[in-house]
């Protein structure tokens, strides 16, 4: 079985939009076990419910963001080795050099090619 069929990935993004976008991204690789959160405190709590494998997340998003996500999840006795790949459209040095503290897997600029996600997931997670 490919590791695409396997892989279970949350989405998680403050706009609809983008959750979609990303989530057809995903469908194109052939990713079937996706699911969306819309902020930092559902996705915690999803994953709770259903972990996942991947988290694909958001920066800027209200309340919570994609760094304290990533801060929640490692910090999680479950959640610590989750994979993580932050989309950002500031990916100036410092969100950088903060989610690299904090151990994020990956990151990827918006606006993103199809192209560029897969291979920014591929670099986590293994050959799709």
């Amino acid at each position: 079985m490919a590791l695409r069929d396997q892989l279970r990935v949350l989405v998680v993004d403050d706009m609809s939009t983008s959750r979609g976008l990303i989530t057809q991204a995903l469908e194109g690789m052939g990713i079937g076990s996706i699911a969306t959160a819309a902020d930092g405190p559902s996705a915690l709590q999803t994953i709770e419910r259903s972990p996942v494998h991947l988290v694909i997340s958001d920066f800027n998003m209200p309340g919570m963001d994609g760094l304290a996500l990533l801060h929640a999840l490692r910090n999680g006795a479950k959640t610590a080795g989750v994979g993580f790949l932050l989309i950002t459209g500031r990916a100036d040095k410092e969100i950088i050099d903060r989610g690299r503290a904090l151990k994020m897997n990956n990151f990827i600029a918006k606006p993103f090619q199809p192209n560029d996600l897969k291979a920014a997931i591929e670099a986590i997670v293994g050959r799709l």
